[in-house]
C-alpha cells in the first residue's frame, strides 16, 4: 500500500526567505526548518550552502507574526521539536481562480470581430471555450450573437490569431474539442470544409474561343495612328 503524501497544514508567505533567515539566525536543525517551511532538507542544505538562492534576503518570521519567540526558543532547546506557526487574527489569502485571459487595451477593441468570426465559421466552439481563447465574456458572446451589441454596425468577423487575441495552435484545439464534443471527428469534418471552400472556384469557367483571341481588346497594345494633315488653302492676298 502506497504511503499518503504528506499535505502541508500552513503556507508561509516567503518560505525560502524564511528559511535562509532560520539558517542565518538560528540553531535550528535543517529537519526543523524544513518541517516549518514545507521545503525539503536537500533544499535547505541548499539554501545554506549558496547552492539555491544566492542574494535571497532572510525573511523574519517574528516580526511578520509567523513565530513567537517562545516558540523558537523551545525548538532550538529541543532538535525534536517542531515548531508551529503562530496564529493570527488575519484573513487567509485566497488564490483566485483562472478567469479569462488578460488582453490588452489596445486589442479589446478586436474582440468583437474574433467573437463574430467564431460564431461564424466555427460554431462547434463552445461559449466557455470562446471566453478563454478571446478573454471575454458569456454575455458579450450572446449580444453578438444576437445581433444587439452597441457595436453591432461595425463588426467585421476577423479570425482571433490574426488579431493577436491567441495562436493558432489555441484555435486549432479549441476546434478539435468542440468537434469531438459533438461526436464529429475533427478530421473528416476540416476536410469536408476545405472542399466546400474549393467548389465554387473549380466551378466558374471562363468561356474560351476557338481563336484564343476573341473577348480580348487589343486596341490598347496598337500603336496609334496621326490623324492625317489636311493642305490649307493659299492666300488670297498673294495672288
Amino acid at each position: 500500500m502506497a504511503a499518503a503524501v504528506k499535505k502541508p497544514k500552513h503556507s508561509l508567505l516567503m518560505p525560502k526567505a524564511t528559511a535562509v533567515w532560520l539558517i542565518e539566525n538560528t540553531a535550528l536543525t535543517f529537519r526543523q526548518i524544513a518541517d516549518f517551511t514545507n521545503l525539503t532538507e536537500i533544499e535547505i542544505e541548499a539554501l545554506a550552502n549558496e547552492d539555491i538562492g544566492r542574494g535571497l534576503v532572510g525573511r523574519n518570521p517574528i516580526e511578520n507574526n509567523e513565530l513567537s519567540k517562545e516558540e523558537l526558543a523551545r525548538c532550538e532547546n529541543d532538535a525534536k521539536a517542531t515548531l508551529k506557526v503562530a496564529r493570527t487574527d488575519l484573513p487567509q489569502v485566497k488564490i483566485r481562480s483562472k478567469g479569462p485571459r488578460y488582453t490588452p487595451v489596445s486589442k479589446r477593441a478586436d474582440k468583437p470581430d474574433a467573437i463574430a468570426y467564431i460564431l461564424k465559421h466555427n460554431p462547434e466552439i463552445s461559449d466557455a471555450q470562446i471566453c478563454k481563447l478571446v478573454g471575454t465574456t458569456k454575455p458579450t458572446i450572446g449580444t453578438i450573437r444576437d445581433r444587439t451589441h452597441p457595436n453591432s454596425s461595425n463588426i467585421r468577423p476577423r479570425h482571433p490569431a490574426d488579431a493577436g487575441l491567441c495562436t493558432y495552435q489555441e484555435y486549432e484545439k479549441a476546434v478539435n474539442k468542440g468537434l469531438k464534443a459533438a461526436g464529429k471527428d475533427p478530421e473528416k469534418v476540416k476536410a469536408e470544409r476545405a472542399a466546400a471552400l474549393d467548389t465554387p472556384a473549380t466551378q466558374i469557367q471562363q468561356p474560351q474561343d476557338v481563336t484564343g483571341t476573341a473577348g480580348f481588346d487589343f486596341s490598347n497594345f496598337l500603336p496609334k495612328k496621326e490623324p492625317a494633315k489636311v493642305p490649307l488653302d493659299d492666300d488670297p492676298s498673294e495672288q
